[in-house]
């Protein structure tokens, strides 16, 4: 077998594969069984023993050894790797020679029956097998363990085919998202999906992507939330909904950042802020214990809840509600050796202390409550200072990942809302919410007290994960384009 192979050593293979009469690609391979189906069945072997339980695999040949009568080689699936024991006598001059004279990353089916090698390695003696698929290009240089970052991100497929625990992070991902619907669906919110093309944007502060409808000759937008079409189902008289999908926000790149992401909203009627607290920290706990979290974060409950006032007071000494202007937080914080840029506005501002000398700090997870009205456009007035609203927003792993409302069900004071979103904007922020008259005219049809979150799929699989990156969670991040990306045509057969 070769260890990598020209591509053109590999078409000259794939040719004379045809011109023996044999598929490279056929059609189905059927009663296929996981190869951790296999293990878990044998875990009991004896080094040596022998049984007659005969299975069907099929995946990826990632090694092979041996030579003359016989070979061991290890092929992958997605639930793990198994070796395979090939001899001569048993699959036939012309079988064996065509197996051993395979590639490195080549797809084969086989059927053969378990026995537990004298090295007490668990193994399948082959009665036959099959080529699925040839594969055309080498696999990566470091075949068990791709290390280089942008050829990881870029092509995703070969640290998925290299990096076992990459396959395992992303069946952890998967896991992840099964888990949360299981949670909600057994709690009788309803799954429900809303326009990824809006012809205006909305429930957040963030830039939109701008595309063109043709067959409407306007300009819409990919959606940066799913929060205002959400509350109208729950006008609508739906009262528990949610939707997990894609938003976009046509931002910067960082670490916790990629401009399309997934994102989990739930709304509820009946229930304010503290309630839907309650529900996040249970429902992560019982993600974190079905996915089997051994992390250092305890997601037990209760988790420590803060105001936001405090959270900054305790990390900066500067009381943001007391220093309620721009310019004088500006030169509060001067004072204390904090530089802030004079010609932001001052929710900005207070946002920038907070994911900047609060967040990194909050490891174990933590609710931070009672945002200045002035950077919660759509939460309702708290109950006990008209000056804030019910939010919070809730971290761990030094990161946001999630951001609740008791949710603004007064139509005038909404109207407000937008009206001061449109002096902001006017003042210099790019990041505003527009003036949004349809979710104005559903809440005047009355729309009962809720609550609402969203909670970022992506940081929540980061954090569940230890993972510190956002393109280590998300199969394809977004990346800026490099020579190779651009499309050549087959493989270079030079």
């Amino acid at each position: 077998m070769s260890e990598g192979g020209t591509q053109d050593d590999r078409r000259t293979k794939l040719e004379r594969l045809r011109s023996e009469g044999i598929d490279p690609f056929p059609h189905d391979f059927d009663g296929v069984v996981p190869i951790a189906t296999v293990r878990a069945a044998h875990e009991g072997l004896e080094p040596g023993e022998e049984t007659s339980a005969a299975y069907r695999v099929a995946g990826r040949l990632a090694a092979r050894r041996g030579h003359g009568g016989a070979a061991f080689l290890d092929l992958v699936d997605r639930s793990g790797r198994i070796q395979l024991h090939a001899r001569r006598d048993a699959l036939g001059e012309e079988s064996f020679d065509h197996l051993v004279s395979l590639d490195l990353g080549d797809l084969i089916g086989v059927d053969g029956t378990a026995f537990k090698s004298r090295r007490g390695e668990l193994s399948l003696a082959l009665t036959e097998w099959t080529l699925l698929a040839k594969s055309l290009r080498a696999p990566p240089e470091k075949f068990h363990g791709l290390e280089d970052v942008e050829t990881r991100y870029r092509h995703r497929e070969l640290d998925l085919i290299a990096n076992e625990e990459v396959r395992e992070l992303f069946m952890l991902r998967s896991r992840v998202v099964s888990a949360i619907r299981r949670w909600l669906d057994g709690r009788g919110f309803l799954e429900v999906e809303t326009p990824v093309l809006q012809p205006l944007y909305g429930g957040a502060l963030a830039r939109p992507f701008v595309t063109h409808f043709n067959a409407l000759d306007r300009d819409f937008y990919l959606r940066i939330a799913t929060e205002l079409y959400l509350k109208r189902l729950i006008v609508g008289g739906l009262e528990k909904v949610y939707e997990i999908g894609k938003d976009f926000r046509n931002e910067g790149l960082s670490h916790k950042h990629n401009p399309e992401f997934t994102m989990l909203e739930w709304y509820e009627a009946y229930v304010d802020y503290e309630d839907i607290a309650t529900e996040l920290e249970e429902l992560v706990s019982y993600v974190a214990n079905e996915v089997g979290y051994e992390g250092d974060i305890d997601f037990s409950t209760p988790w420590r809840r803060v105001t936001l006032r405090d959270a900054i007071l305790e990390k900066t000494g500067l009381d943001v509600l007391e220093l309620r202007d721009r310019d004088t937080l500006v030169a509060a914080a001067q004072e204390k050796n904090i530089s802030l840029d004079p010609t932001e506005t001052w929710p900005r501002l207070v946002d920038e202390l907070l994911s900047k000398h609060v967040e990194p700090e909050l490891t174990q997870p933590t609710f931070v409550m009672d945002y200045p009205v002035e950077l919660s456009p759509f939460a309702k007035r708290h109950r006990r200072d008209s000056t804030l609203v019910e939010r919070f927003e809730c971290f761990a792993g030094g990161m946001e990942f999630s951001n609740a409302f008791t949710e603004l069900n007064d139509p005038d004071d909404q109207r407000a809302r937008f009206e001061e979103q449109k002096r902001e904007q006017a003042a210099g922020d790019d990041e505003t919410q527009p003036y949004d008259a349809d979710y104005i005219r559903a809440l005047e049809h009355g729309m009962p007290p809720t609550g609402g979150i969203g909670v970022g799929i992506d940081r929540l699989v980061m954090i569940l994960s230890g993972r510190t990156s956002i393109r280590e969670v998300v199969l394809f991040p977004a990346m800026r384009q490099a020579e190779e990306d651009r499309d050549d045509g087959p493989a270079d057969q030079s």
